[in-house]
């Protein structure tokens, strides 16, 4: 798991400094697995279907008047992660940036575009 994390700090370091200074307060987690609540929760036909997950309120939608208890959160799952990885001609890097880059973009109310446009380095 260690390595996964190792390569979700070097992508955070890679990530535009505008992207970065909105973040915030975020926890970044890797898993084996998403837990069989999520599973249940997203439909998954299986838990390699997953390769992250932001769980949160988005920053768009927050109001500084509303408080929660759990901090935002982004998920890699590694097992899944490896697997597509191993399916797919990218790096393991290129895969954990990805994830990392698009769960940050639920998190900042982004569209698809945008963390395209992100991740493309424009």
């Amino acid at each position: 798991m260690r390595e996964i994390e190792t390569l979700a700090e070097q992508a955070l370091a890679t990530i535009p400094d505008e992207m970065r200074r909105q973040i915030g307060p975020l926890v970044i987690r890797v898993e084996e697995f998403p837990d069989e609540e999520t599973e249940e929760a997203m439909e998954l036909d299986s838990p390699f279907d997953l390769l992250g997950l932001y769980r949160g309120v988005a920053m768009p939608q927050k109001s500084i008047t509303s408080t929660r208890a759990e901090p935002d959160m982004v998920f890699l799952y590694r097992r899944p992660i490896l697997d597509y990885w191993c399916d797919n001609d990218d790096t393991l890097e290129a895969v954990v940036r990805h994830v990392l880059i698009h769960e940050i973009g639920h998190h900042l109310g982004f569209s698809d575009e945008d963390m395209e446009r992100i991740e493309e380095g424009e």
